[in-house]
C-alpha cells in the first residue's frame, strides 16, 4: 500500500496534533476522507480508536454505513465505538437546523468518549477543500478576520491530520490502494449551502484558477499572520481595560483613539459577547449623551459620561425586603443593614453608611427596595424636594449602580435614606428628638 506516511508525520509533527505514543479517537463516517484518515494512521503507526455516530436519517443506509465503520474497526484491529441519535427529535426540541442538531450531537459524544477513555486527541478527516468551504460560506455569511483562517489543524483536542491533502488527492490515493468506502447519497444533494459550493461554486473558480488548493493554502498563512498581528495588538492594548470585581470600565478617550477604531474595539471587548453591529451602535453615540445601554446575551455595556462601563446581567436589581418593628437586621441585594435603637439624641457623622433617624417619625414596617423613577425626597440641609434621578445625576452615579443603591423607605411611602449617600431632612435627629434609631450598612458579598 502507497500512503503518504511522511507528509502526515510531517503534518502532525509540524502542528503538534499527537505523537506515536498517544492513542487518538478517530471519527469515522465510513466515506472516503474517514476512511484514507485511519488507513494513513494505521501505516504510519499511530494508535487509534474508531467512532462512528448513526442519525438515524438515512434509514438502512445509515446502518449499513455502521455496520461497514465496525469491520472496517476490525480490519484495523482498532476498538471500536458507536451510537444512533434521534438528531429529528433534537432538531425539534432545540428549534434548530438537522445540519447544527447532528454537529452538537456528535461533537459531545466524542467528547464523553475522549474523557472516558482517555483519548488525547478527537481526529476529524477534514481536508484542503472543507477549508476553502469554510472561508466561502464565512464570506457569504458575514465575517472578521478569524473566518479567514479556516479550518485550524488543531482546535483544542479536535485535531485533523488530513489539511495536508486536497479532495483530488484523497480521491487519488483511495482508488490507487483501492480502499473501500461508502458514500452518503445526502452528499450530491445541493440543498445544503457547503454542497451547493462543492459542486457549483468551487468547479467554476477551479476554472479560473486551477490552483485553487495552492492558492487558498497560501492565503491562509497570510489571513493567519495577520490574525497573529492583531492578537499581539489587542494584548497591548488589555491595559486599557480597569477591571473592578465585575465591572470593567474603558474610557471613551482611549476609544476614540483606536486605529482602526471598530475592529480594535470589537477584539478588546470580544469576550463579553458584543455583536460588531452593536459596537458600532456603541461608537455613533460616544458623543450622545449618557445612559445609552447596549447589550450581549449575558453584559451589558452603558455609555457613561467619560468612560464605557460593561457589567453582567445576573448583577440585576434585588429583591425588596420589608422591615418589622421587631427586627434589627435585614438583608437586600450586597448589602445588610442593621438597627440599633437608642434613648439619646445621637447624631452620626463622617459615615456615609450610617445615619440616626428620629425614631418617633418610623411608621413600621419599614421597606428596603430600589429605586423607581418616579421617586423624590428632601435631602438633608435642603428645603424643597428633588427627584431622585435628578440627585444621582448630580453625585455623577453611574447608570447601572442606581439600581444597587438600597433606599430605606417609611411605612408611609416616603424615603428616609438614600443609603449610603443621603438622609432625608424630614427624618434628621433635632432638638426635638427623644428618641433615635441609627442605621447601618454593610457590604457583604
Amino acid at each position: 500500500m502507497m500512503l503518504p506516511d511522511k507528509g502526515l508525520t510531517d503534518f502532525i509533527a509540524k502542528h503538534t496534533l499527537f505523537s506515536k505514543g498517544d492513542t487518538v479517537l478517530a471519527a469515522v463516517s465510513g466515506g472516503m476522507d474517514s476512511v484514507l484518515m485511519v488507513h494513513l494512521l494505521k501505516s504510519s503507526g499511530f494508535k487509534f480508536a474508531i467512532a462512528h455516530c448513526n442519525f438515524k436519517l438515512r434509514g438502512a443506509e445509515a446502518d449499513a454505513d455502521q455496520q461497514f465503520c465496525e469491520q472496517l474497526a476490525q480490519q484495523l484491529g482498532a476498538p471500536f465505538h458507536t451510537v444512533s441519535f434521534d438528531t429529528q427529535y433534537h432538531a425539534t426540541t432545540q428549534k434548530t437546523s438537522i445540519q447544527m442538531a447532528a454537529r452538537e450531537l456528535r461533537y459531545q459524544w466524542f467528547e464523553q468518549l475522549r474523557q472516558q477513555h482517555n483519548y488525547t486527541a478527537i481526529a476529524l478527516a477534514h481536508h484542503q477543500n472543507d477549508t476553502i468551504e469554510t472561508i466561502l460560506l464565512n464570506l457569504v455569511r458575514g465575517t472578521g478576520i478569524a473566518g479567514l483562517h479556516g479550518i485550524l489543524p488543531k482546535n483544542g483536542h479536535l485535531v485533523r491530520p488530513l489539511l495536508f491533502l486536497s479532495r483530488q488527492q484523497i480521491a487519488h490515493l483511495v482508488s490507487e490502494n483501492d480502499l473501500t468506502y461508502v458514500e452518503d447519497s445526502s452528499n450530491a444533494s445541493t440543498k445544503y449551502a457547503r454542497n451547493k459550493l462543492r459542486h457549483d461554486v468551487i468547479p467554476k473558480l477551479q476554472e479560473l484558477n486551477p490552483s485553487l488548493e495552492k492558492t487558498f493554502e497560501n492565503n491562509l498563512q497570510h489571513f493567519r499572520d495577520l490574525e497573529t498581528l492583531l492578537e499581539i495588538r489587542v494584548a497591548e492594548l488589555k491595559h486599557l481595560l480597569t477591571i473592578d470585581g465585575d465591572e470593567v470600565y474603558l474610557q471613551i478617550s482611549a476609544v476614540k483613539a483606536l486605529n482602526p477604531q471598530k475592529l480594535l474595539l470589537y477584539k478588546l471587548l470580544q469576550d463579553y459577547g458584543f455583536s460588531e453591529t452593536s459596537l458600532n451602535d456603541v461608537i455613533s453615540v460616544l458623543d450622545k449623551h449618557s445612559g445609552r445601554t447596549f447589550e450581549s446575551d449575558t453584559y451589558k455595556l452603558i455609555l457613561d459620561r467619560d468612560k464605557l462601563i460593561i457589567v453582567p446581567k445576573s448583577k440585576s436589581t434585588a429583591q425588596g425586603v420589608v422591615i418589622n418593628v421587631d427586627e434589627h437586621a435585614a438583608v437586600y441585594g450586597n448589602y445588610k443593614l442593621t438597627l440599633l435603637h437608642d434613648d439619646s439624641p445621637l447624631i452620626i457623622k463622617d459615615n456615609p453608611m450610617a445615619v440616626s433617624v428620629d425614631a418617633d417619625k418610623l411608621i413600621y414596617p419599614l421597606q428596603v427596595r430600589a429605586w423607581q423613577q418616579t421617586d423624590s425626597f428632601q435631602p438633608l440641609g435642603m428645603k424643597t424636594r428633588k427627584k431622585l434621578s435628578d440627585f444621582f445625576i448630580s453625585l455623577k452615579i453611574p447608570v447601572h449602580q442606581k439600581s444597587q443603591i438600597p433606599l430605606l423607605i417609611n411605612g408611609n411611602g416616603e424615603i428616609i435614606w438614600v443609603g449610603g449617600h443621603r438622609l432625608s431632612d424630614r427624618y434628621k435627629v433635632s432638638e426635638n428628638t427623644k428618641k433615635v434609631t441609627i442605621f447601618e450598612l454593610y457590604k457583604v458579598k
